[in-house]
């Protein structure tokens, strides 16, 4: 990230390994970083968390080749979890960029080195506007640590490159330093998950926080007959309706379901009789939902719970509102919340 380290040859104890053994190798490696960085958390951190919820404006993530990769990551992570933020490249900065960065800004600059020409050649600059900079840096001794009020170590023992060059380590370090800043920031500001899913609008967590079983339910064509109907029509009334299921009502409220399970069960029955009343057959009392403010993805957990596929909807008389079938909730995105 910026650094230039020169190493000898590799020996034979550094020779290429068997894949696996190379893959646990750089975790290893890539976990003790995290955890030496994690008994180095001081009030460097707490006071770059109040530094970032105190700004009136955005904060400005900036870096260079790999640093500015995480950086962009940075930025985005905690543009989405509520801190106003964008990345800056340090190159377009010098050529008009610098526009961009208001008097209530702040900005958080990472150079592994802290030496970095292009990041170096911006710090007089946003030190000339007189706005909060962050550091990430592996030298408190750098350039940038010297333009900055407060710095953030990110220093690694090694890499897990085999040459000591590569970012790995660094990198890694760099990423979970920005995802404590953000989660930190999310707890300071009482971040909630309706907050997180209204950034996050067309995507999963939105739809489970935002769209409702009413959004979802079917209001027409619905499948109806009365508890004394014969049984041979309500099989008609359900082939009709096309949801496997027909619902059974008693002067205008529900009364019970008969769905093809229902139908398979009573086909096995010894007094199975076409033209008794269908609620002979049909369940009673079936899995219902109040009409309302219902999250369409608590709708899915009650049908996976009963294993149903169709959930009646109704008002405080049981007279039906609508019907939501699990193909509905599936069409729409809605996803269970099991992992």
């Amino acid at each position: 990230m910026g650094l230039c380290v020169i190493i000898p040859p590799m020996n034979e104890s550094r020779a290429p390994s068997h894949p696996i053994e190379s893959a646990r190798e750089t975790l290893r490696i890539e976990a003790e970083a995290l955890l030496a960085a994690q008994e180095r958390i001081d009030e460097r951190f707490t006071q770059a968390v109040e530094g970032i919820h105190a700004l009136r404006g955005k904060l400005i993530v900036t870096g260079i080749g790999k640093s500015g990769l995480v950086g962009a990551k940075i930025a985005a992570t905690l543009a989405s979890t509520g801190t106003p933020s964008f990345f800056l490249h340090p190159s377009e900065a010098l050529h008009g960029d610098l526009g961009m960065i208001g008097p209530e800004d702040g900005v958080l600059a990472i150079s592994y080195s802290g030496e970095s020409e292009e990041l170096s050649n911006i710090l007089p600059h946003i030190q000339r506007f007189g706005i909060p900079l962050l550091a990430m840096t592996a030298d408190p001794d750098s350039t940038l640590a010297g333009y900055a009020e407060t710095v953030l170590d990110i220093s690694v023992p090694r890499e897990a490159c085999p040459l000591g060059a590569a970012p790995t380590a660094s990198t890694t370090l760099t990423m979970a330093m920005g995802d404590a800043l953000a989660v930190a920031l999310m707890q300071k500001r009482g971040f909630r998950q309706e907050d997180f899913a209204s950034f996050h609008p067309g995507g999963s967590l939105g739809r489970r926080l935002f769209l409702k079983a009413s959004d979802l339910m079917r209001t027409e064509g619905i499948p109806v007959v009365e508890a004394e109907t014969p049984l041979q029509e309500a099989i008609v009334a359900m082939s009709e309706g096309k949801l496997g299921n027909v619902l059974v009502t008693r002067e205008g409220r529900l009364e019970a379901v008969m769905s093809d399970g229902d139908l398979r069960r009573a086909l096995m029955r010894e007094d199975f009789d076409m033209k008794r009343p269908v609620i002979d057959y049909a369940t009673r009392d079936p899995r219902s939902l109040p009409e309302g403010e219902t999250l369409a993805v608590e709708a899915l957990r009650l049908i996976e719970e009963a294993k149903i596929q169709l959930l009646p909807i109704v008002d405080g008389e049981r007279r039906i509102r609508g019907v939501l079938h699990l193909h509905d909730l599936v069409s729409a995105g809605i996803k269970s919340e099991k992992r």
